[in-house]
């Protein structure tokens, strides 16, 4: 009998495939489909902190004795008031009311100023999980890597200060060391990292002259540049959960990360392209494959070639191509 059960941040889930932060986890209907097709949990669309913010700073601006803003508490009563935040705590409410499966809030930040409180409200609605989704572009010239790093770590400790639940950190790839962040916020209480964010990426239309957006979903290629730090980051830092993203879309993809030591996968664009059955084959391929290799459980081959299971750790740091182009030189022509 194959037992697809996991756990991921303390939380038991059936099975490992998470459903990622979109369109496709926006509405109640959605979600409960999502739970009908297998899926071990859902993580819902992020709300953006231009929206907490932005609401209180309107609805703080209606009353003209208020100065700067209001103490906490009283910021707290006034934004949860807005129609996109208040729409969002229903959201977890109501999804929390209508599946079983884990249910992970999402929220978009770029800092670490008043709207961290809002971590209390997604608690208070039912959360079982907030995932932090972080960028910041370091367009300073003057500012180091390190002042860019600290800007992650005072968000994940402004959040972590205000509530009790699991907290995860959705991460970019773009970190001079990335085992020294992962560690850090690891240490500082972090259950879980999530590699790698997906961000929107400009493109230049050359016919109209203009910026545009590159393209939007992944593709199973971007497994890629997941799996070295899943495979490396698994075995060096204990007691943090790791979550990949991004290029997972088959089966296939799905062990390959398991075997490299993650916890869980999400998968988003391949069930924009192929339908919320998906996520019903997705895990249908990993039965059979278990089953062809006689594994019962996750467990019995989670990170079983992850950075110190495997017998040269250096096929996991290696970084050029000069084995494979010196054996293929003669059928390049120049």
């Amino acid at each position: 009998m194959i037992n697809l059960e996991t756990t991921y941040m303390g939380l038991p889930l059936k099975n490992p495939v998470i459903v990622s932060s979109s369109g496709l986890t926006n509405s109640v209907r959605k979600i409960k489909i999502i739970e009908e097709k297998g899926a071990g949990a859902v993580v819902l669309k992020s709300l953006f902190e231009e929206q907490i913010t932005n609401e209180a700073r309107h609805l703080i601006s209606k009353d003209p004795t208020n100065v700067g803003y209001p103490e906490a508490e009283d910021y707290i009563q006034n934004y949860i008031k807005g129609n996109s935040v208040s729409n969002y705590l229903t959201l977890i409410k109501e999804a929390k009311e209508a599946v079983s499966i884990p249910i992970i809030a999402s929220i978009n930040c770029v800092s670490s100023s008043d709207w961290t409180h809002f971590a209390k409200e997604i608690e208070k609605a039912g959360a079982d999980a907030i995932e932090l989704n972080a960028f910041i572009v370091p367009n300073d010239r003057n500012m180091s890597s390190t002042e860019y790093e600290e800007l992650y770590y005072d968000i994940f400790n402004a959040v972590k200060k205000e509530v009790n639940i699991p907290i995860s950190m959705k991460l970019g790839m773009y970190f001079t060391n990335l085992f020294s962040v992962a560690n850090r916020l690891n240490a500082d209480g972090a259950d879980s990292v999530v590699l790698f964010n997906r961000f929107y990426e400009p493109d230049i239309d050359i016919e109209d002259l203009k910026i545009t957006s590159a393209e939007v979903l992944s593709n199973a290629s971007d497994i890629r540049r997941s799996l070295r730090w899943v495979g490396m980051l698994s075995d060096k830092i204990k007691g943090l959960d790791i979550s990949a993203s991004t290029g997972i879309h088959s089966g296939e993809a799905a062990i390959k990360q398991l075997l490299a030591g993650a916890k869980t996968v999400q998968i988003c664009s391949t069930v924009y392209e192929h339908g919320f059955d998906q996520v019903t084959k997705i895990l249908e391929e990993i039965s059979a494959w278990m089953t062809r290799k006689e594994f019962k459980s996750i467990e019995e081959f989670r990170g079983k070639l992850s950075y110190g299971n495997i017998p040269d750790s250096a096929l996991y740091e290696r970084a050029q191509f000069m084995k494979y182009f010196s054996n293929n030189e003669k059928d390049v022509m120049i």
